[in-house]
């Protein structure tokens, strides 16, 4: 079985109980997503069965947009709301939309962040949550990011029982970036204590919303025997130019040989026998050389 599987994932689950619960209802091993979202996260979580799984780097590549809350006022452990406070400051007034505004303008572009200390990132072979869960301590990696737009998406909400601020944003972004973080270095600017109260992934991995399927969806579909949500393997690639091989260049393809196409120009071709994906080959000069094998792709 191969396809792409544009999941809604829900929240309280973690990636990878989703690519179990899709494992077992499918029936199928070679399963794997393409992005991380926390468990608090719901949104789009691309995943990739069978030979689709090959094609999981570049998807990740792929910029990703979010809708989320930020809340002034408030540091937790976590940099989200699931984690315990460890730092509390009651805002005496709110800040101005303008101030607002200006700190999110300076977080867009290439910024630098350091991931959030409860998070998946390895050193030296274990995962930052390990330290955490241990007390250990641990040098975070800082990594670079992009932030593409950061923008308000109404205006910020001041509660005065609690003395916070809540901001609803939209960001879209390079892969890596870490929301929450992001969340952290607003508060940094405008020097207030801060985390993501919540967040959706509305676009990633080449997916909007509107495309997802949620687990009901993917069971009502299993029981009347259809798979709609298992999409051919060339959802990955929409950009790239196709082309449709022979039978004599086929045999070659199965072989790993390279291709002679001389009316073809494009960097990479996505080559094809009888209209299904089968290769992705890259040119070097007069020829072209395989890149990625789909070979066992039936869809």
């Amino acid at each position: 079985m191969n396809g792409i599987v544009p999941l809604y994932k829900p929240k309280g689950n973690t990636s990878g109980a989703c690519v179990y619960r899709l494992r077992h209802l499918l029936q199928e091993k070679k399963i794997g997503h393409t992005g991380t979202l926390d468990p608090d996260v719901d949104g789009v979580l691309v995943l990739c069965v069978g030979q689709a799984t090959k094609l999981v780097n570049r998807l990740m590549d792929s910029h990703k947009i979010y809708q989320g809350q930020v809340t002034l006022g408030v540091a937790t452990t976590t940099e989200d709301a699931s984690g315990e406070v460890i730092a509390h400051k009651p805002l005496a007034q709110p800040f101005d939309k303008q101030v607002i505004q200006a700190a999110m303008q300076q977080l867009t572009g290439t910024i630098d962040q350091t991931p959030p200390l409860y998070s998946a990132v390895k050193v030296k072979g274990r995962r930052l949550y390990e330290y955490a869960r241990l007390h250990e301590p641990v040098e975070r990696p800082t990594r670079r990011v992009t932030i593409y737009n950061f923008q308000m998406l109404a205006d910020p909400f001041f509660n005065t029982a609690t003395q916070q601020q809540t901001i609803n944003f939209t960001v879209e972004c390079s892969k890596g970036t870490y929301i929450r973080t992001l969340a952290v270095q607003l508060g940094e600017l405008l020097q207030v204590p801060a985390h993501m109260s919540a967040l959706t992934r509305s676009y990633g991995s080449g997916f909007g919303l509107a495309q997802t399927f949620s687990f009901t969806d993917i069971e009502t579909q299993l029981a009347q025997g259809r798979r709609d949500f298992l999409l051919p393997l060339d959802c990955a690639i929409p950009q790239m130019s196709h082309y449709e091989l022979s039978p004599l260049q086929w045999q070659l393809v199965q072989n790993g040989h390279w291709l002679t196409l001389p009316e073809q120009t494009a960097p990479e071709l996505a080559l094809y026998y009888h209209r299904v994906l089968k290769a992705i080959y890259q040119r070097q000069t007069q020829r072209f050389v395989p890149q990625l094998m789909l070979l066992n792709n039936d869809r």
